[in-house]
């Protein structure tokens, strides 16, 4: 199977079995969903959630949170991976936002990676979710599930992974299969004992293949 073809099933799979897949971030709006995606760097979307309500309640508008020391907001962060740098962070992006960008999320890769806490990754995931820009977001569960199933090639990079797969996938489905990879790689195919045999990608999938041939040995 060439790569092409392989790209073609594993989007025809999602395209018939899983057409809606969006974030399991919780927010109302651009800023909300910006400082959710900083929150849930090396941390789970779940754990975020439970911190972000009490977080929103304080401070609604970026303008509040840059008014705020980071003290003030590690005491709503605290249960977060790394919640002194995040606080830090987020208090210095909402006073970028305020200051260079009027309150409004910038839709420019190159803008939002100027403001603190925000990577690649972040500035990839506002672009595509608020903006429906074809931008491509490579964290460790897209990653991994691309390197198993033989989408991407020797990528050693988020930046490689995220180059080969917008090479593959149409700009029109590249927002829909960032959130496709992420959510196969969060609950089938999992870090430590991937789930194959409940997984329907097994028939095109690299490393499905790679375990049958040793077992056959």
């Amino acid at each position: 199977m060439t790569k092409k073809e392989r790209f073609e099933k594993v989007i025809e799979y999602f395209s018939k079995n899983h057409p809606v897949a969006e974030t399991e971030l919780n927010y109302d709006n651009p800023y909300q969903l910006l400082v959710a995606v900083i929150l849930s760097a090396q941390c789970t979307d779940k754990r975020v959630n439970m911190v972000t309500p009490a977080l929103f309640k304080a401070f609604p508008k970026p303008e509040v949170m840059a008014a705020a020391s980071s003290d003030e907001v590690f005491q709503y962060i605290r249960s977060v991976s790394y919640p002194n740098n995040k606080a830090k962070h987020l208090v210095g992006m909402a006073k970028m936002l305020v200051n260079d960008f009027k309150c409004i999320v910038p839709a420019e890769i190159e803008e939002l990676v100027k403001m603190p806490g925000v990577g690649r990754k972040t500035a990839n995931v506002i672009a595509s979710i608020v903006y429906k820009k074809p931008a491509m977001a490579v964290d460790t569960h897209v990653f991994r599930v691309a390197n198993r199933l033989g989408l991407t090639t020797d990528s050693k990079t988020p930046l490689q992974t995220e180059k080969e797969l917008i090479k593959y996938i149409p700009s029109s489905k590249v927002a829909v299969a960032h959130h496709w990879l992420i959510l196969h790689g969060r609950y089938v195919c999992v870090a430590r004992n991937p789930k194959c045999a409940s997984c329907e990608l097994k028939p095109f999938c690299k490393y499905f293949s790679s375990l049958q041939k040793k077992l056959k040995k």
